[in-house]
């Protein structure tokens, strides 16, 4: 395959879901990859030891994502992400209204869950930027970062062998739950937007009565926003995702340099 050919617009990964919210959270590589700016090119191993791995559980897997998270904040190096069977994860619904204009993606427990989930494997200045682009470094922020460990969580790689455990990005307010305390899975932002509205008058007040009022009204609306987070409070459709026990006191914590960046609200 020519250099032309692993760009991420012929490959279809190049707009990102920030910019496009109704996207969220794009369309997954087939394989493992490096993202190298524009390009997503083939690995040469699967892991990094110099790098800390993060799963990705919403659109930091899709390439146009993470290359814009990174490159906002002037960083360019390459990023290897790996392709991996995820067992005791699964892709939850945060209990938050982002500014981005979207309902975003949190990690619950799912013990006998088997996903395809990638890992990214970040250097210091890449992981201080996922960090405070999550709102980590913030108290008033959306996520916290966590520690998931083997055996807890089994993260196998193709060649079969696994890695002792992760980091991922866990919602503070919580998540949606499937009408039971059982927390739901993300079905994608058309699909679970369309279904929040036509389940919530107070939602459709709101955000209006179709998808692309939510994301409009949404976007960058701070206030509207936070009204929006409690509404779910309110309307009793959050419950824990089961992975809060495995936050600590880490916003500022090794390798990452989060406390020093300025990051954008989500």
């Amino acid at each position: 395959m020519s250099a032309e050919d692993r760009t991420l617009r012929a490959l279809g990964l190049a707009e990102a879901p920030r910019e496009h919210p109704l996207l969220y959270p794009g369309v997954w590589p087939r394989e493992s990859g490096l993202l190298d700016g524009d390009l997503l090119l083939p690995l040469d191993r699967l892991v990094h030891e110099d790098r800390t791995p993060v799963l990705a559980i919403g659109s930091n897997a899709f390439p146009g994502q993470l290359r814009y998270e990174i490159a906002q904040f002037g960083i360019f190096s390459p990023a290897p992400t790996v392709r991996t069977r995820t067992t005791g994860v699964d892709v939850g619904v945060s209990a938050h209204v982002s500014r981005t204009g979207c309902v975003s993606a949190s990690p619950v427990n799912a013990p006998s869950r088997v996903r395809d989930l990638f890992v990214l494997w970040l250097d210091a200045e890449q992981f201080a930027v996922t960090d405070a682009s999550e709102g980590v470094p913030l108290p008033d922020g959306n996520y916290d970062r966590a520690w998931l460990p083997a055996p807890d969580v089994r993260i196998e790689r193709s060649d079969g062998t696994s890695l002792p455990g992760a980091y991922v990005y866990v919602n503070r307010h919580g998540v949606l739950h499937d009408g039971t305390d059982a927390p739901r899975t993300h079905p994608g932002q058309r699909p679970l937007l369309s279904e929040l509205l036509l389940n919530s008058p107070a939602s459709r007040t709101m955000f209006g009565v179709f998808t692309e009022q939510f994301s409009a009204r949404a976007h960058a609306d701070r206030l509207l926003c936070a009204r929006g987070t409690r509404l779910s409070a309110e309307e009793r459709w959050v419950t824990a995702s089961g992975r809060e026990r495995y936050v600590r006191s880490q916003q500022t914590g090794s390798p990452g340099t989060g406390a020093s960046l300025s990051p954008p609200r989500t």
